[in-house]
């Protein structure tokens, strides 16, 4: 293993509906920051590219400001906001709550199947 250091710049961009995420991949895991506008929500912004009733990807990470709202596929519902730690399971909806855009921190080990932010369309 070595030593190494990134910022945000140096990785990957993608610039969805309503959302911009920034990656970077490390030799054990990636990070990602999400900075989700007003107004963005899974079910309307990702799951048309795709093609699934529910995000179907895990995330875990930390909220650093902006409050995001969750539904699993069982109902569950739980708010996140700023300062939060949060995991997510797979089966799920997520939007943003209130006027102000959601940022957060997302972290995933290499070895996870799936990309968390691929939106090519599997249907």
């Amino acid at each position: 293993m070595t030593l190494e250091k990134f910022t945000l710049a140096e990785g990957e961009t993608k610039n969805l509906p309503k959302a911009k995420v920034q990656t970077n991949v490390h030799e054990t895991f990636k990070v990602s920051k999400l900075t989700m506008e007003p107004g963005w929500k899974w079910s309307v912004d990702i799951k048309p590219l795709v093609g699934t009733d529910s995000c179907q990807v895990g995330h875990s990470g930390v909220i650093q400001s902006g409050t995001m709202a969750v539904k699993m596929d069982d109902g569950t519902e739980k708010t996140f906001k700023g300062g939060d730690s949060f995991y997510i399971p797979p089966g799920h909806d997520g939007w943003v709550v209130g006027d102000e855009p959601m940022v957060c921190y997302e972290f995933a080990p290499i070895a996870r199947e799936g990309n968390v932010w691929n939106t090519e369309n599997k249907a």
